[in-house]
């Protein structure tokens, strides 16, 4: 009875391994596409002459290496006349080390690549000063975690966004905008439960335009809201400010801004 039971249940476990089936996935690939990260970041007390722009194509889904846009010729053109050439010193990694910031002048991006122009236009956002850092011990969900508010004071009468950066072991990105705050002292905040006594914090205000605070709040929106469960809905191509001249179809990734920052550095006590 023990044997027959034995020889039953080897071929039950048969049957069910050979029910499995490996399901391939066809996905439909489109034509790699260009990626501009083309982000202009003047910081103050600087000169801003050193800026890089990196150039990469799009890849299949299942690829996991970035490939970079290889031999492209890009140059920035202000306003004035100035001409801003930007030289490949790696795959992909375009470099300038004479550039000339100027707050509230217009640049134009232009981009030759596989035979066809891209261009782009914005002009250097100007941004406040980081005042301080005010550190308290009741942040997070916990109600416990170290607190960080690094304070400014929003300009008055004129619409200002912000770009907010927080560096510790990771990078946390914040955006926001003044319709609240117009012309008053304010904070951006940071917590996070790992902080502890010692630690160096790094803070970052960039002002940026309305168009790039729209472009960035849409993309912040998709990543909440699609979680890449097999059923989500698939998001809507989010487009930035880059045109291809030669051919609108064959739209770039990405966005060319210019923007002034300010950093303070905190030490948690």
């Amino acid at each position: 009875m023990k044997i027959a039971h034995n020889i039953l249940l080897l071929i039950l476990i048969i049957i069910c391994c050979s029910c499995e089936e490996v399901v391939q996935v066809d996905l439909q690939e489109s034509s790699p596409r260009l990626v501009v990260e083309a982000s202009i970041i003047w910081e103050k007390r600087s000169n801003g002459n050193s800026q890089i722009i990196y150039l990469t194509r799009t890849s299949p889904y299942f690829d996991s290496e970035i490939s970079p846009a290889k031999d492209a010729i890009i140059e920035i053109v202000s306003s004035s006349g100035e001409t801003f050439k930007f030289i490949e010193e790696d795959s992909g990694i375009y470099v300038n080390t004479n550039f000339l910031p100027e707050l509230n002048k217009e640049y134009q991006l232009t981009i030759r690549y596989n035979n066809e122009i891209y261009s782009a236009t914005e002009s250097m956002i100007p941004v406040v000063d980081l005042e301080e850092v005010e550190q308290t011990l009741n942040g997070g969900f916990s109600g416990d975690d170290i607190e960080l508010k690094a304070y400014f004071t929003d300009p008055a009468e004129i619409s200002n966004y912000y770009l907010f950066k927080f560096f510790l072991d990771d990078i946390s990105v914040q955006i926001n905008d003044d319709e609240f705050t117009n012309g008053n002292r304010t904070f951006a905040y940071f917590s996070d439960e790992d902080l502890k006594v010692g630690d160096i914090v790094n803070f970052e205000i960039q002002g940026i335009s309305g168009r790039f605070y729209e472009y960035l709040y849409i993309l912040s929106s998709q990543a909440g809201e699609n979680n890449g469960g097999p059923f989500q809905t698939q998001p809507t191509t989010v487009r930035g400010n880059i045109i291809n001249e030669t051919n609108p179809d064959n739209f770039a990734f990405g966005y060319f801004r210019l923007s002034q920052s300010d950093n303070l550095e905190y030490t948690i006590q």
